[in-house]
């Protein structure tokens, strides 16, 4: 019997054959579990950090500092969720490029999925765990959503766009 009979399976939003870990501009965006507002609040068209918020802000800038093959690009915290623009770059890393069209998941036998290392999935998995347990510290009921939406970004008009 399959689990659920796939009744309850969400389909991912990744690219079937994109390798996540290959050389490329990606959108991301994260937000909190049922989007409440942890991160701050927007006056007069501003956005005011709350300290879960600069805490996040914080660990997004740091992301570089784990991953050498990460630079990042514009980012914005809003008071539910976060905009950024993650390049992976593993050609000044001196990190092998990945071929294009190889999957971004190793599949074990119980199907569940593993990140492979340096992929977009383990940067925001890695971004999202490191910020929960600090969170957690000042507000125990923090929590994200279980998974991410991303964009890639395919040339310099959609980049100026995002």
């Amino acid at each position: 019997m399959k689990l659920f009979e796939n009744k309850y399976r969400i389909k991912s939003a990744r690219l079937k054959d994109w390798d996540y870990s290959s050389d490329g501009y990606y959108f991301v965006t994260i937000c909190t579990k049922n989007k409440e507002n942890f991160f701050g609040e927007i006056r007069n068209k501003e956005m005011f950090l709350s300290p879960v918020g600069a805490i996040a802000e914080k660990f997004w800038q740091e992301i570089p500092e784990h991953f050498t093959n990460v630079k990042l690009d514009v980012f914005v915290v809003m008071p539910n969720h976060i905009h950024g623009i993650v390049i992976i770059d593993n050609w000044n890393e001196g990190v092998e490029t990945p071929r294009r069209g190889v999957s971004t998941v190793d599949r074990n036998p119980h199907h569940k999925s593993e990140w492979k290392p340096n992929s977009l999935g383990s940067i925001i998995n890695q971004f999202k765990s490191v910020c929960t347990k600090r969170v957690r510290e000042i507000n125990p009921d923090f929590a994200w959503q279980p998974r991410f939406h991303d964009h890639i970004i395919l040339d310099d008009k959609e980049h100026n766009n995002i």
